[in-house]
């Protein structure tokens, strides 16, 4: 399910931010961004995302501007200046006419300034307690995502019901006519038929066109995405398993239509099923 959040605060070593983002994913891959001193703490934090998050793929940044300190920040690596300044002096002598560097160009050669070490422990802490929070906003905006295509979804259901119970609702008429076009076809042969043999063949083919079965699986599956949908645990792997039995269904009965009408409900069934399984994709 797709989501974003960002959560700011200050800490002892400065400002800290944290950035999620979320898109769709069959399963839960949490991918992290994070400065130096927190690079071991990286199995922590994605055992923190995934004690909330269980699907999506999760981008998760986190942004250390670190506070100014007049007292330890900016020192000045004096033993290596006066090397710096020593080979100068001989390179002046070997190359007169050379200008030497300015004193910014000195004071960009690596480890001319060092900066205080970062006291990764208050850090962490404070990083964990901000992701929490991140969390928070997240699963919010999800939660408000979830309940709009809970209501698709549920929209959808209620039009496949209506469309299995107009299926039902013709099929003894469905049967009635296929009764009738084999009994035309025999007398058509102008032939004398066993009556018992063509009672059997009738009732053979009644059986290949009868899908009251077939809906009474759809309507199953239908009760059980309901159930499934006001569940409070993470339901997009079931939802999946349904879409799959719904299709499923849906395609033995266009295979079995015997008339127009069946062959068309069977069509709006499969691209109802379609606009639910693109809407699922989306939920955790």
């Amino acid at each position: 399910m797709t989501g974003f959040a960002r959560q700011s605060a200050e800490s002892s070593v400065g400002a800290l931010t944290w950035e999620l983002r979320a898109v769709n994913h069959r399963y839960l891959d949490v991918q992290f961004r994070l400065p130096e001193e927190l690079r071991p703490q990286e199995q922590a934090f994605k055992q923190q995302v995934s004690a909330v998050l269980k699907r999506g793929k999760v981008e998760c940044t986190l942004h250390v501007r670190r506070g100014f300190d007049q007292q330890t920040e900016m020192r000045l690596n004096a033993d290596l200046i006066q090397l710096i300044g020593a080979r100068i002096t001989e390179i002046s002598g070997i190359l007169p006419d050379s200008s030497p560097p300015s004193s910014v160009e000195i004071l960009r050669w690596p480890g001319v300034i060092t900066e205080t070490e970062i006291d990764a422990e208050p850090l962490q802490r404070d990083a964990s307690a901000l992701l929490d929070q991140a969390l928070e906003a997240m699963t919010a905006m999800r939660a408000s995502e979830g309940e709009r295509i809970a209501e698709m979804l549920e929209s959808r259901c209620n039009a496949i019901a209506a469309l299995a119970k107009t299926v039902r609702k013709r099929l003894p008429d469905v049967l009635s006519k296929a009764h009738a076009k084999q009994c035309e076809r025999i007398e058509r042969l102008d032939v004398e038929a066993d009556p018992a043999r063509l009672e059997v063949e009738l009732a053979l083919i009644a059986q290949k066109l009868d899908v009251a079965e077939e809906l009474d699986r759809l309507d199953s599956h239908i009760v059980e995405i309901g159930q499934t949908l006001r569940s409070n645990e993470a339901v997009g792997r079931r939802l999946d398993f349904l879409m799959q039995e719904l299709n499923r269904e849906a395609n033995t009965l266009g295979s079995k239509s015997a008339d127009a009408e069946t062959t068309k409900a069977a069509v709006e069934l499969k691209v109802l099923i379609e606009q639910m399984r693109e809407q699922i994709q989306n939920v955790e």
